[in-house]
């Protein structure tokens, strides 16, 4: 699992990169809204009580939608019960990080009518919990010509957030039995969830001499909607239909400032001159970690020391001046239809046959990057402008200290702090009145129109499969599966011509249209009863995200270094032929001892390309979806689950579950030096760990059951520059996790559950080729919650 400010939010099988795990519901890919413009399902959204099991596939069958090179992950929603259920669960807990409460509580209530052909489910759930996260951000001067000075720092900021999530989710099914062959089914679902978290952002600018403080009010809101009906049809003793369509659509949307007739995140930027200089500067002029500057000044990430001149110059309210105001466009919705047929014919006691057909529309509209800019003329130096405001003359609040500030460093940063805008005062900043008394333009660029488009996908996709008992310990599943992709994406484009310079806006098109045969082979022989030897090939892919082939490019004018996103309408699905080779022993406690081998051959690998540059005095991040050139994976994994029940008394309660995956992945990266020659370097897939372990110790006897649970994920690369070469990648450090669970049945209905996460406060952390070089570390604290379990009927 990603955990994302401390919280899981995306599934990836086998460590490979998130965007190769497929994430299903009920069999069939949810839409998603998720804000970077990728296919991933953000699972934060969806309560986990409405969830009644969960598939894992890693090599597929032709009967599983195909675009899955690391594997999937089907949720599969509750259904009727076969007798009545009633049952409640009430939890509450606490947040170390923020030092404030959470609570949560479900209802599941299910039963049967008439005769018991009617079945009826229905699931409500509530979290509601306070968080928060200290994140320790720095920026380099990658951008600059000379070779040495490349590790210099250009800024640091500290970025507090502290907010509250709330997860809301209504599930309801209906089942009707007409006889014992035929069935049908409507589930329904409505989740929530809201993501409100007002930021604190203080940097230090090492090549302008300044301090800069950004203030937002972040509510993100993500609504998943939707349902899906079908049927289950015995026609004859050997011959079987189902079907089924669904409908989901899910939106990511923000209604703020609720004072401008613009939309999105507001944020606002205040900027203080740091005249005493700095005392930690290279004797190039230029600000570096220890380890890299030329003659060794500096300090370390770990113990950040600004090195002011004036140490008493800290950020001041009074000389903090408002200098831009943004709305940042974030919206997306994405809407799925979707209507699948599955028939299946036993010929023999032996051979199964199997064939469907799935036809999917998709649309999607995407507002990610449109920005409103805002800009006083006193600082763009228009003559008789209003005064710059300072922070001073406007409403603040006290800081929220929570449990501390930035306490998983050493020394003290509360001289980084600044007691920041109220909400309201934040709004009130975008008002018309506000932004015409104080002289604020309109700076927003011609070209924002190029960050919103809208794409359409349509696939049409068949299979067929046969499952074959050659012997009573041999077995053969096969088949193809075809999917055609029509994808259309309409945008806009700019042109700049002229002087002076005049920005037009064209329509633009793009259509990008291809098929994937897939075919499939498993193989599985049971050596005895507890024994089996399976082999899989299975060819997989995975499409190209709409974010990376927008037409047009947008721009994060917040950031420092300014961030520039730019579409790729070229993009290529990538594709992988998939070898498996696994075995698997079953001990006679329900224990399991299972191991293997596998290897993909990829080809057309997408990655984010990340390079720099300086324009105009600012420094610029420009980041693009490229396809590289082929890739290989090799793997392999080992697992037991094994209770220590031949242990005598209390002790034969123990036992533990441990696996480990080890992934050797390559993939080469075109370069050009300086001198103009080609080189490759080569590099590991982006996100793809090279080495992942799970250790879990449990006890469970009688009522009591305890489970102790580490997991680790090796570093691995999340952006390449192509530009620059392996030493300007940033990688993922390792991350080791550690969290605990318990439940005791207080009775037959009666359950008392204690979860804990991140006992050991594990900080994420990023960094540029060298680990010391970091470019950001985050914590996120310890949190856990108490609650009780009463199934009323059952």
């Amino acid at each position: 699992m990603a955990r994302y400010h401390g919280e899981a939010d995306q599934a990836t099988v086998r460590g490979t990169p998130f965007a190769w795990t497929s994430t299903l519901f009920n069999g069939s890919r949810l839409p998603s809204s998720n804000v970077m413009g990728n296919r991933s399902s953000v699972l934060d959204a969806v309560p986990s009580e409405l969830i009644q099991y969960v598939q894992v596939a890693k090599a597929l069958t032709p009967d599983w939608e195909g675009d899955a090179i690391g594997g999937s992950v089907n949720f599969i929603t509750r259904t009727a019960p076969v007798k009545r259920k009633l049952g409640i669960s009430m939890a509450g807990g606490y947040n170390a990080f923020s030092d404030n409460g959470t609570y949560n509580g479900s209802l599941v209530y299910g039963d049967r009518f008439f005769n018991d052909k009617l079945g009826v489910i229905l699931v409500g759930a509530i979290w509601d919990r306070q968080w928060g996260s200290d994140s320790f951000d720095v920026s380099y001067n990658t951008s600059y010509e000379d070779a040495g000075q490349r590790n210099s720092i250009n800024s640091v900021m500290l970025k507090r957030y502290m907010g509250k999530r709330q997860t809301y989710g209504i599930n309801m099914g209906l089942e009707y039995k007409f006889n014992n062959d035929h069935k049908i089914f409507f589930r329904g679902l409505y989740d929530k969830f809201n993501d409100i978290r007002p930021v604190y952002e203080t940097y230090v600018n090492y090549n302008s001499s300044q301090f800069q403080y950004n203030y937002r009010y972040s509510y993100y809101q993500t609504r998943l909607t939707g349902g899906e009906v079908g049927g289950e049809h015995q026609l004859t003793s050997r011959i079987a239909l189902d079907w089924g369509y669904s409908n989901y659509t899910s939106s990511y949307f923000l209604d703020t400032p609720s004072t401008s007739d613009q939309k999105g995140l507001p944020i606002a930027t205040f900027k203080q001159n740091i005249t005493s200089g700095f005392n930690n500067l290279s004797n190039d002029g230029l600000r570096y970690w220890g380890f890299d500057s030329p003659n060794g000044v500096g300090g370390k990430p770990m113990k950040f020391d600004a090195g002011i001149n004036d140490y008493s110059e800290v950020l001041d309210p009074t000389r903090l001046t408002l200098q831009q105001l943004v709305i940042s466009q974030l919206d997306n919705k994405e809407h799925d239809q979707s209507f699948q047929l599955n028939l299946k014919a036993d010929p023999t006691t032996r051979l199964k046959l199997k064939a469907g057909m799935k036809y999917r529309t998709k649309s999607r509209d995407s507002y990610y990057g449109s920005n409103f800019v805002y800009l006083p003329g006193a600082a763009l130096g228009i003559p008789d402008s209003p005064g710059l405001v300072a922070l001073s003359d406007l409403r603040r609040e006290q800081f929220p200290i929570g449990n501390g500030y930035f306490k998983g460093m050493e020394g003290n940063y509360y001289r980084y702090i600044v007691d920041p805008l109220t909400k309201q005062q934040l709004f009130d900043l975008f008002q018309p009145s506000f932004l015409e008394a104080n002289g604020f333009g309109d700076y927003t660029s011609a070209s924002n129109a190029t960050n919103i488009y809208r794409a359409t996908e349509n696939v049409l996709a068949g299979y067929i499969m046969a499952d074959y008992a050659l012997t009573d310990h041999f077995r053969i599943v096969g088949g193809v599966r075809n999917e055609y992709t029509m994808t259309t994406l309409k945008g806009s484009q700019a042109t700049v011509s002229g002087s002076p310079a005049v920005t037009e806006i064209t329509p633009a098109k793009k259509e990008n249209n291809y098929n994937m045969l897939l075919p499939m082979l498993h193989l599985k022989y049971e050596i005895n009863d507890r024994t089996n030897l399976r082999f899989a090939y299975t060819r997989t892919f995975v499409r190209p995200n709409f974010g990376d082939m927008t037409p047009g490019e947008s721009m994060d004018m917040t950031a420092n270094p300014i961030v520039v996103s730019k579409g790729n309408q070229d993009l290529n699905p990538t594709f992988a032929n998939n070898f498996d080779l696994m075995g698997e022993y079953y001990f006679d406690n329900v224990g399991l001892l299972s191991g293997g081998v596998f290897y993909k051959d990829i080809k057309d690998v997408i990655f984010t390309d990340v390079s720099y540059y300086t324009e105009g005095g600012s420094s610029y991040v420009l980041t693009q979806a490229r396809n590289l050139q082929n890739a290989r994976l090799f793997g392999f994994e080992a697992g037991i689950n094994k209770r220590f029940d031949f242990l005598p008394g209390f002790l034969g309660g123990l036992g533990a579950e441990v696996n480990y995956t080890f992934i050797d992945s390559r993939v080469k990266v075109p370069r050009n030096l300086s001198d103009g020659t080609a080189v490759r370097d080569q590099s590991t897939l982006p996100d793809q760990s090279k080495n992942m372990a799970n250790i879990i110790l449990f006890y469970e006897k009688s009522r009591v059951m305890v489970r102790l649970a580490g997991n680790y994920r090796g570093k691995s690369v999340a952006t390449i520059n192509q530009n620059l070469g392996p030493d300007y990648y940033i990688w993922t450090a390792s991350n080791f996790t550690v969290d605990a669970s318990a439940t005791v049945d207080l009775s037959d209905k009666v359950k008392v559950f204690l979860e804990m996460n991140n006992l050991t406060n594990e900080p994420l952390k990023q960094f540029m080729g060298d680990s010391r070089r970091l470019t950001s570390c985050e914590w996120y604290g310890v949190k856990g919650q108490i609650g009780l379990r009463w199934d009323i009927f059952k």
